[in-house]
């Protein structure tokens, strides 16, 4: 069963809705990689990771990404020249979601700009429990064994099957990140710059 869910910053600015979302239709995940705890940092707001550095992410299709509200003050951080676009509200430094360009029919929405809990609805109910954790080697501290010891194929073998699905469908476009005639980001990413990068 699908449902769509309310997207809204910390300080309400800025606004959306995920479309038809269901357990199935997208893959949550919990990645511990040092680029993510890096822009955990450099955002440097609570409640972005779990203790171990963890960032709880719902992988979905660009075209069921809606922005009601605010699009101006979206922002957009690269960690390096070819880094990811990693998209925040630059009044509360929410994070939003990570993509890998414009032709990448990606998107890493963060669990801290979903807005279930409004309507009384816990996150495992709309989008599932997460169904693997990557990178753990990456992770702050000793993990429980469960997490510690997954193997990240499962989660690799879903996303590539749902990346497969989203391109033949077309589903990257309309994007909410990316003009969809000049492909150009809808906010200019700023790039750390080496030593920025370092220090996070």
């Amino acid at each position: 069963m699908t449902t769509d869910l309310s997207l809204r910053c910390v300080c309400g600015k800025l606004r959306g809705t995920a479309l038809a979302v269901s357990p199935s239709g997208g893959c949550r995940v919990v990645c511990y990689c040092d680029d993510c705890q890096a822009f955990a940092r450099f955002l440097a707001r609570p409640g972005i990771m779990d203790e171990w550095g963890g960032t709880d992410i719902f992988q979905m299709a660009p075209s069921s990404l809606r922005i009601t509200g605010g699009a101006d003050v979206l922002s957009c951080l690269r960690l390096s020249a070819k880094g990811m676009h990693r998209w925040y509200c630059s009044e509360c430094k929410t994070p939003v979601g990570n993509t890998m360009g414009p032709r990448m029919p990606f998107v890493g929405l963060f669990h801290s700009f979903m807005d279930h809990e409004r309507d009384g609805r816990a996150l495992d109910d709309v989008l599932g429990k997460p169904i693997g954790y990557v990178r753990t080697k990456c992770a702050v501290g000793t993990l429980l064994a469960p997490v510690r010891d997954s193997s990240p194929l499962g989660v690799i073998a879903r996303s590539v099957r749902l990346l497969g699905k989203w391109w033949l469908t077309g589903a990257g476009s309309p994007s909410p990140f990316f003009d969809d005639q000049t492909h150009a980001p809808r906010a200019d990413p700023r790039i750390l710059r080496p030593e920025e990068r370092l220090a996070l």
